[in-house]
């Protein structure tokens, strides 16, 4: 998404929703998680329809019955509509977000530490090798 100027400074990947701290450098940044959403959607639908996926059916019916309650959908609809953005205001405010958004999966008891977890930028911040690039920011956030 570099291409449509979304700065990513911290993320987690949970199985039913995903955090982010994120900037639009080129726009607004809801076109930006617009644009994402149209493209994760799709390229989630084709994993779906692969022959390995064992829950295909399932996976599909629950897109299918999501997508039957907006009259904008004509066939899957694997996110929400609605997106729940929070200005950050202060750098303390901001640290604060990012630590709420590292310790998702502790308070969930997935792992014990956020940088354990594979779908969050806490590995970033830990500086340890991970699936996705970050900005990552100068401020005074704890991982652990």
């Amino acid at each position: 998404m570099k291409n449509k100027g979304l700065q990513l400074f911290a993320y987690v990947i949970m199985s039913n929703h995903v955090h982010l701290v994120a900037n639009s450098s080129e726009g607004k940044l809801s076109a930006c998680i617009r644009d994402i959403k149209k493209y994760t959607s799709k390229k989630i639908v084709e994993a779906i329809n692969l022959p390995t996926e064992s829950r295909r059916d399932w996976l599909l019916a629950l897109f299918l019955r999501a997508a039957s309650q907006h009259k904008r959908n004509n066939s899957y609809q694997v996110w929400t509509h609605e997106n729940h953005a929070i200005l950050l205001y202060s750098n303390d405010f901001i640290a604060q977000k990012i630590d709420y958004i590292h310790n998702n999966p502790v308070r969930s008891r997935i792992v014990q530490n956020p940088e354990d977890y594979l779908y969050s930028s806490a590995r970033n911040y830990a500086e340890l090798s991970n699936y996705l690039e970050v900005d990552v920011l100068s401020l005074p956030v704890k991982t652990v």
